[in-house]
């Protein structure tokens, strides 16, 4: 049960966010099918319902929410090739994102995503705080966890994501929420839908 605080914490967001389900471009993702993500041969077999958010911060990405993405935002990276960012280009002359490299060890990526969300966020208050060897999808995988605080906003946001590189690409799922409440509540279903994970149908 949450407390005081924690409850007006979470009303307090949820009335700034609005209702994920009614923003113009989103679908419902139904429970208990397998569905392919980020335009790629990656799919997942979700245990809930999420709602598929219309846009898309990168060419082969895609994200899900619960309550809207400021409150749980879990994003699929679907096969990014070398060369590629993580995400589009904000500023590309002035601060280039930096590009993933089918060359980069599992322990580099946690660097790789932490300087793409310093740049695509333009906040310098990212951290990796740990990391460690994981499966996914089969192959030798890194998870980490990561914190982030928006430019503007006093929300701390924790994170937790698992990527592999399989045939020269990456391949990646992260999730984040605010660390007050939204992150501890989730993060169940999110590593049950994680483990769910494979390429193709």
């Amino acid at each position: 049960m949450m407390g005081p605080m924690i409850g007006r914490v979470a009303a307090a967001l949820l009335v700034l966010t609005g209702a994920a389900a009614a923003w113009a471009g989103n679908t419902l993702v139904a429970a208990g099918q397998r569905v392919a993500v980020a335009k790629s041969a990656l799919t997942v077999a979700p245990a809930s319902e999420w709602n598929r958010l219309g846009a898309r911060p990168g060419r082969q990405t895609e994200t899900w929410t619960l309550d809207g993405d400021p409150l749980n935002d879990l994003t699929f990276y679907g096969g990014i090739e070398t060369g590629r960012p993580l995400f589009r280009e904000v500023a590309k002359r002035t601060k280039p994102l930096p590009h993933f490299s089918s060359t980069m060890l599992l322990t580099d990526l946690p660097a790789l995503f932490e300087q793409s969300y310093r740049i695509a966020l333009d906040t310098p208050l990212v951290t990796i705080d740990a990391s460690e060897p994981a499966s996914f999808l089969g192959e030798k995988a890194v998870r980490f966890r990561y914190g982030f605080t928006r430019q503007g906003e006093e929300v701390k946001r924790q994170g937790e994501a698992v990527a592999a590189i399989v045939g020269g690409r990456l391949y990646m799922i992260t999730f984040e929420a605010p660390s007050i409440h939204f992150f501890g509540r989730d993060i169940g279903r999110v590593r049950d839908l994680v483990a769910s994970a494979r390429l193709g149908a």
